[in-house]
């Protein structure tokens, strides 16, 4: 039986995917084994979003490498996807397996191994109309389960490479996901987080009833308590959209609305294809058909030519929206795309300093939000017991992803349970107390 060692990096698609092949291997008879031990094989999927995730990729792969020389190193996913000439030409690199090749990671080892010939399963991804077939029927966790719907992206942002490291858009079918997740719902799961490359694009290649029908069906899935959507592009929220979903009560009050920048002439040079008023518009449209729902984003800052003045029309935006959580990243130049040619870079100092003044603003929206829970029914699925200050606590989230926190005895178990009560005071500054 050989052994086989599995490092992910990147976004939660990778780590669905990851999942997946590590399910395959295992089925296949291989042995998984901890990354930092001695393994026959050695897996990375890899992550290329900057050129900081390309370097650790090529970190992870070589580290392998060292660890056993004699071992198979597989590089697999977005690094060799945009990059393959480097690829081929790293000799700690055994095997590359591109996008879309990764549900025949077991075949591919197998013809490997029998042949020890070095084969290149990487695809044109731009040039595919192929959804990737891949079905998990059980996760590390144990409440909640990351479930892809589709692939690709065709918006093209200005910084962005993954259009050409994950293709166009391609959905999965309708009845393959009703599949999974059934099967998932009678695994024990109780939610189901839906997650892509970009899923507010899901059905447009297929013709099919797009977003609102697939969470239609999902919603009438017996033993599935919570459907909980990724990241979502603003142009999707209409009120039609929102008056959708509000009325199917198992989808979470809790939207990721990506941001990116809150100043319109930054939005343009970003190529991102909606104005600050109109995505103001959208975060009041979830707010008119739910009380209290946690919006979230992402913000860049330091995208090439950004001013002082268009920072602080950024920082004043998001303020104005009052965001429950934001991602905040520094912007960082991925060869490739069109922002890495823009002038006006800014320096690694100036970049922090903008962090910092987003991530404070954050911290005070974040607090804000949890404080106006208190004295609010809520509902928690318990995921882990944790002993804070020398009691033992039972924790999980809300259907707005707050983190809260219920006192118990030491010997009693609430792991995928969901228990209703009333939010009372903070336990620390990230976790509430249910009571």
């Amino acid at each position: 039986m050989k052994s086989v060692a599995l490092h992910n990096l990147g976004c939660k698609v990778n780590g669905y995917e990851m999942d997946v092949m590590q399910q395959m291997l295992q089925e296949n008879g291989y042995k998984i084994v901890p990354f930092d031990e001695t393994a026959d094989v050695y897996i990375v999927n890899t992550c290329t979003v900057t050129n900081i995730a390309d370097r650790k990729s090529r970190q992870m792969l070589h580290r392998a490498k060292k660890q056993n020389p004699d071992a198979v190193v597989v590089a697999v996913g977005c690094y060799v996807q945009t990059d393959g000439q480097t690829v081929a030409a790293d000799e700690a690199i055994d095997l590359a397996i591109g996008n879309n090749r990764k549900n025949q990671i077991a075949a591919i080892l197998d013809d490997y191994f029998s042949s020890r010939k070095s084969i290149d399963p990487v695809i044109d991804i731009g040039h595919t109309d192929e959804y990737e077939q891949m079905r998990l029927t059980k996760t590390a966790e144990h409440t909640r389960a990351y479930v892809k719907i589709q692939d690709g992206c065709n918006q093209f942002c200005s910084y962005c490479i993954i259009p050409y490291a994950r293709g166009r858009v391609r959905s999965r079918g309708e009845e393959d996901i009703l599949r999974e997740v059934c099967g998932m719902a009678e695994a024990g799961y109780q939610e189901i987080v839906l997650t892509g490359i970009h899923i507010s694009s899901y059905g447009i290649d297929r013709g099919e009833s797009g977003l609102p029908g697939l969470l239609a069906r999902l919603h009438d899935i017996e033993g599935l308590k919570r459907i909980r959507l990724g990241s979502l592009e603003p142009r999707i929220v209409t009120e039609e959209f929102v008056r959708q979903i509000s009325a199917m009560p198992k989808i979470c009050p809790h939207f990721h609305l990506s941001l990116q920048s809150g100043c319109d002439s930054v939005l343009k040079r970003m190529n991102r294809h909606y104005t600050t008023g109109e995505y103001f518009r959208t975060a009041e449209l979830l707010r008119k058909y739910y009380t209290d729902p946690a919006i979230t984003t992402d913000v860049i800052v330091g995208f090439p030519g950004e001013t002082e003045e268009e920072f602080r029309a950024t920082e004043q935006f998001v303020r104005k929206v009052n965001f429950y959580e934001m991602h905040i990243f520094k912007y960082s130049k991925r060869r490739g795309t069109r922002a890495a040619e823009m002038d006006g870079q800014l320096t690694e100092a100036e970049k922090s300093r903008r962090s910092a003044v987003l991530a404070e603003a954050e911290k005070q929206m974040s607090h804000t939000y949890r404080e106006n829970s208190i004295g609010k029914e809520a509902e928690v699925l318990f995921e882990e017991k944790k002993t804070i200050g020398g009691k033992t606590y039972w924790i999980g989230h809300t259907p707005q992803y707050v983190k809260a926190a219920l006192q118990t005895s030491a010997d009693r178990d609430l792991a995928n349970r969901i228990v209703r009560g009333t939010v009372t005071e903070f336990l620390n500054e990230d976790i509430m107390i249910l009571k």
